[in-house]
């Protein structure tokens, strides 16, 4: 499992999170509302912690399981 912190979500149900210790300049992960677990999209707020783990789709890198921590 990867940590890192909700930077950016937007009406749609998807985000965006900014991984723990990612190098500067590296890119944020995409994460759907789908993805959520034990939390639901309305809750989870930026700057929110969460767990994850990271997953490949056809548009690169991205955050699967995400957990509020």
């Amino acid at each position: 499992m990867q940590n890192g912190t909700v930077i950016k979500k937007n009406e749609k149900g998807f985000g965006f999170i900014k991984v723990d210790g990612a190098a500067a300049g590296s890119k944020d992960l995409f994460f759907h509302s789908n993805e959520l677990q034990n939390v639901s999209f309305d809750a989870l707020m930026e700057g929110d912690k969460v767990s994850f783990t990271i997953g490949d789709s056809p548009k690169g890198p991205n955050a699967l399981g995400v957990s509020k921590i």
